[in-house]
């Protein structure tokens, strides 16, 4: 039934034996895990826990098809990539692929963040591509809302401009398929605005400074949600009479007891025994992430718990050393620099859910690896090595939620968003990492010892953790989302 026959009445009459709103979900990142992704399972967990309403499995697109920046995934995803229960995941290519095509992709991109720079004809050049690559977009997003009779699609950093047309088309088929009074409606919830997502390839920015003649913005009745004041703010100055909505992140559940079965042969497979203390950086393998501060960090540490005699610590890395190549070469040559091969663990992508393949390996989620780093009594390290990029940085919160210590480097969100009165180690030079590791090995000892000095600390920070993350802005938010049905 095309959108423009369907009436309120119809919509009504199509719910009724329905188990909850049908949700899908669009992610511009081109990865089958992010840290977006895991929020956003956070969020559904929530979500069915207090107001229940949300039928599964979301059927997802989480953008292998327009990010060939993401080598690995583009255009269909990888082999072997395992999903969650209660997320499916489309491998649609709606413009197949073909040679040059990943070169245009990224060229449009480039283009469209020197718009300035451009001339008339030029600009006209621009249009007409995105125009070309929008339109079999426009056509996939409407033809997957009336078959899976979606009621809320949730758009993840689709703002920026990794890939225009298919924003152009998210927009213009959500326009087309809640009309004439449909309920429900399209959501952008952006976690990086193009001002403040100082990414750079070499010298060159990836993104405009600000939205230009080209990228589409949110404009009413879609919704958009954003996690933070300063996005907030910056999303106020764009083209735009919708209002953005801030509302934080949702925390995963805090871990509690001993070490389960599945955590116990995930120790066991990655040859850590349990008396280790396991340090987790909660970060993707990309060079923002500063995942080569961490090793420097956990090197000068592996030192000072050695010199103490104290357990000798293991750093569990949780992306994926394919995402980003080059990279991740840097970061296995630092390792083999510092000579701590033996103790530092790639986990490949952390998933949604934990899981075993058919050869019985363990792939922990988050919370899990979470409960083994607590159980371990270890901590947690999150180290950009630029101060404009994170918007909000979870690995502070993370460790907050689990009761775990953390060490951080200063970057702006970290003082921006937290907040003043955490307690942890603070790095203010990355140059000289000898000190932070010695005050670490201090928490490592105090954790292992159950010293009620830290305990008061890691309770402090829970405090903080849910004074800055707390649940009740998501939750009204949803209940006005069912409502509204």
């Amino acid at each position: 039934m095309p959108a423009s026959d369907v009436t309120k009445a119809d919509a009504a009459t199509e719910h009724q034996g329905r188990r909850g709103a049908r949700v899908a979900l669009v992610c511009g990142d081109g990865l089958p895990v992010s840290g977006l992704l895991t929020i956003f399972r956070n969020i559904v967990d929530l979500v069915r826990a207090e107001c229940g309403g949300i039928e599964l499995p979301i059927t997802a697109d989480l953008g292998y098809s327009w990010r060939p920046d993401k080598a690995v995934f583009y255009p269909a995803g990888a082999p072997g990539l395992g999903y969650p229960q209660w997320l499916e995941v489309t491998d649609a290519t709606p413009v197949p692929d073909r040679p040059g095509l990943a070169e245009e992709w990224l060229g449009l991109r480039s283009d469209i963040e020197r718009a300035d720079e451009l001339t008339a004809e030029q600009r006209t050049a621009v249009t007409e591509r995105i125009e070309e690559l929008a339109a079999p977009y426009e056509e996939y997003f409407l033809s997957w809302l009336e078959k899976e009779r979606i009621d809320w699609m949730v758009g993840v950093n689709m703002t920026l401009s990794d890939a225009t047309p298919v924003t152009l088309a998210l927009h213009r088929a959500a326009a087309a398929y809640w009309s004439d009074g449909r309920p429900g409606g399209l959501i952008l919830w952006d976690h990086d605005l193009f001002g403040s997502y100082s990414v750079h390839e070499g010298e060159t920015r990836v993104y405009p400074h600000a939205p230009n003649v080209f990228t589409p913005v949110p404009v009413a009745p879609q919704r958009w949600v954003v996690p933070t004041q300063q996005l907030q703010d910056e999303g106020r100055s764009y083209p735009t009479g919708l209002e953005p909505t801030l509302i934080p992140y949702v925390l995963p559940r805090r871990p509690q007891g001993p070490l389960q079965t599945r955590h116990e042969e995930f120790l066991a497979q990655q040859e850590i025994e349990p008396t280790r203390p396991v340090v987790l950086v909660p970060v993707r393998v990309f060079r923002v992430k500063g995942v080569e501060v961490a090793v420097r960090l956990f090197a000068d540490l592996v030192r000072e718990c050695e010199r103490r005699g104290d357990p000798r610590p293991v750093l569990a890395v949780f992306g994926s050393l394919q995402e980003d190549p080059d990279y991740s070469r840097e970061v296995l040559t630092t390792v083999e620099d510092e000579g701590i091969g033996d103790a530092v663990r790639f986990l490949g992508g952390v998933p949604l859910s934990s899981n075993q393949d058919e050869a019985g390996t363990w792939r922990l989620d988050e919370v899990d690896l979470l409960h083994v780093a607590k159980a371990t009594a270890g901590g947690v390290f999150y180290t950009p090595n630029r101060p404009d990029v994170e918007s909000v940085g979870l690995g502070p919160a993370l460790a907050a939620a689990a009761r775990l210590p953390f060490a951080a480097t200063v970057y702006n969100a970290l003082d921006g968003v937290y907040g003043p009165g955490w307690r942890y180690v603070r790095i203010e030079d990355k140059t000289d990492l000898a000190k932070a590791a010695r005050q670490f090995a201090d928490l490592l000892a105090a954790h292992r010892a159950a010293d009620p000095g830290l305990e008061e600390d890691l309770q402090h920070n829970v405090a903080q953790a849910h004074r800055v993350f707390p649940d009740e802005p998501c939750l009204r938010f949803v209940r006005g989302l069912g409502s509204a049905l």
